[in-house]
């Protein structure tokens, strides 16, 4: 209908392999100045092409300038997270765009509400990461507020060997990054799946440094933390 808007920065840098472990909103090294100039940037550019639904375009960051990877024409498996801070439905979105209905979103309502941090939750053994499937005995979501679980878990339920090990999304929103972390360790510890292997341990230890504590780390920080830590 000749409108876009754009819902920030997601900081996506905590990888092993190239596959995304962290995810948070905002992003810890971007500020309101540059989170604008690149949100007005991705917004024209879908513009122009006539683009129609939700994308993610990719960049990598470095010394205050963006360099283009590549744009995602979906939904992300971190999405929740900018629904979180910005208080948007965009599934709910997407499907209105896709029925012919005008977009419900208007850029300058559009705010930054706090702080969110989603986690991978995979069946795989530490430290090798091995692909654990098998039966989950008891399964527990965590709850409360500003917490969120994404998972189609249940207690009886086995995880198939044949598909990708992401079991469950944790997703928690603060109303700062110290807020979130801190609801992050507390669900983490509420989450109980008994009967398989996951990579909870390693969020527990990833919480507890300091360079993940400040936001202070870049795209090869986990893989050097892993090869530091169980080489």
């Amino acid at each position: 209908k000749g409108r876009a808007v754009h819902l920030g920065e997601r900081d996506c840098s905590l990888q092993r392999r190239h596959q995304k472990v962290f995810e948070e909103a905002p992003g810890p090294a971007i500020s309101a100045e540059e989170r604008a100039r690149i949100g007005e940037v991705c917004a024209n550019a879908v513009a122009k092409i006539n683009y129609i639904g939700a994308g993610t375009i990719e960049f990598l960051y470095e010394k205050g300038e963006f360099y283009f990877i590549e744009m995602n024409t979906r939904l992300q498996v971190e999405h929740p997270v900018t629904e979180a801070i910005f208080g948007v439905d965009l599934v709910r979105e997407q499907i209105r765009v896709a029925a012919g209905l005008p977009m419900s979103l208007v850029q300058d309502e559009l705010e930054v509400n706090g702080h969110a941090i989603e986690v991978r939750i995979n069946a795989e053994k530490l430290p090798n990461f091995s692909p654990c499937p098998g039966k989950v005995r008891v399964f527990h979501a965590p709850g409360g507020l500003g917490v969120r679980m994404d998972s189609a878990l249940y207690g009886g339920y086995s995880i198939p060997p044949y598909y990708d090990s992401l079991i469950g999304k944790l997703i928690v929103h603060g109303r700062d990054r110290p807020e979130a972390l801190a609801r992050l360790r507390r669900a983490l510890g509420e989450l109980i799946v008994d009967g398989v292997d996951t990579t909870v341990p390693l969020f527990h230890a990833l919480l507890d440094e300091p360079d993940v504590q400040s936001g202070n780390y870049n795209i090869h920080w986990l893989e050097q933390w892993l090869a530091d830590r169980f080489s």
